[in-house]
């Protein structure tokens, strides 16, 4: 049996140490922050009409998490866009983020060049490559951050830069307060995550304990769907295995149905609610009965808590805890969480079949 509480495990199977990263996002956060006092927008970039975020992958999820934070905030609206081409809308009244970690994301380079050749306001958020050169030959203005292993590693810093883009295209409030809060109980729950926590007092090990040999369905409602959506990926890259998200209210009205059939993927579900206290009330009421409905087919539900008062911190507390369960998924699953092979294979394959971009 795996022991998730043998310090020799993580040095056998995280060589890359893929822990440490999880453990830094409240300092990605903070470092974020720092980088988006430093900087400034043209005053023309206050007038737009909407927003496009380009991304893939972990550079993508920073998009769906921040368009979801300030959707009840943001005067305009925020799309975040996957796949290699730019809604029809966007024209010089449309301000794109082109965010990528490797700034080489073939996606998000070609919806990039289309952006530029339409005249939209342009922002970049990279590490380097392709895209951060291009901003520095063209003046556009750039957030670069420092790389930190791997995509999915540097969502703090995919998230927080978004946010202080926003905040300095005056399309929401300053978000200082809310982060600093947000990090406070980042910090504060990491003492019961982290490795060094044995599993009797560690609720991401208990449930990684749970979802072994299972299929992970996560729920999540209004600001917590895109976390949902980033435990399934999660799951996929670091655990190396299949999960599943769902967006409440939603999947009330066509997931439920499907609950009992069939019976032997039924039996190995394990469903995970990422609940908030600002949730709609009809959502909490949904939550409910949400539940009834699944231990009536024999599927016992577990919920998830988002920690602090704001939505900020509720968002990064459940990244957190998600990230973690998927590490010690990882340990159970017997596999390295850092490397991902099959994208590898992938991007290999399209290299051969030649350029794109």
């Amino acid at each position: 049996m795996v022991n998730l509480d043998d310090p020799k495990l993580y040095e056998e199977q995280d060589p890359q140490r893929m822990r440490d990263r999880i453990a830094e996002l409240p300092v990605h956060c903070a470092d974020a922050w720092c980088l988006v006092q430093e900087f400034s927008l043209p005053e023309s970039y206050r007038q737009v009409q909407n927003l496009v975020v380009l991304g893939m992958g972990g550079s993508a999820i920073g998009g769906a998490l921040a368009a979801a934070l300030v959707a009840d905030e943001s005067p305009v609206p925020i799309l975040s866009v996957g796949g290699y081409d730019l809604p029809a809308y966007a024209g010089p009244e449309t301000l794109v983020v082109g965010s990528s970690y490797s700034g080489k994301t073939e996606e998000t380079l070609s919806t990039f060049e289309q952006a530029l050749e339409r005249g939209c306001r342009l922002v970049v958020v990279a590490t380097g490559g392709d895209l951060a050169a291009m901003a520095e030959e063209r003046g556009i203005p750039l957030l670069r951050f420092s790389p930190c292993l791997a995509p999915r590693a540097a969502i703090g810093y995919s998230l927080i830069l978004l946010l202080g883009i926003l905040w300095r295209a005056g399309l929401i409030r300053d978000p200082g307060d809310d982060l600093d809060e947000a990090i406070a109980v980042v910090e504060a729950w990491q003492q019961e995550l982290r490795p060094e926590t044995p599993t009797v007092r560690n609720p991401a090990k208990r449930l990684a304990g749970q979802l072994i040999g299972r299929l992970p369905v996560v729920y999540g409602a209004g600001f917590l769907a895109p976390v949902a959506r980033r435990w399934k990926s999660q799951f996929n890259e670091n655990a190396k295995q299949w999960a599943v998200w769902e967006e409440m209210p939603e999947l009330n009205h066509n997931a439920v149905v499907g609950y009992g059939i069939p019976a032997g993927v039924r039996d190995q579900v394990y469903v995970v609610m990422l609940c908030s206290s600002l949730d709609h009330p009809r959502v909490k009421a949904r939550w409910q009965v949400t539940r009834e409905l699944l231990l009536q087919e024999g599927i016992a539900p577990d919920e998830i808590r988002a920690r602090g008062n704001s939505r900020l911190a509720q968002m990064l507390s459940l990244i957190h805890f998600g990230d973690y369960v998927s590490l010690y998924l990882a340990m159970l699953n017997g596999a390295d969480p850092t490397p991902v092979p099959p994208i590898d294979y992938l991007k290999k394959r399209l290299a051969k079949m030649g350029n794109f971009v």
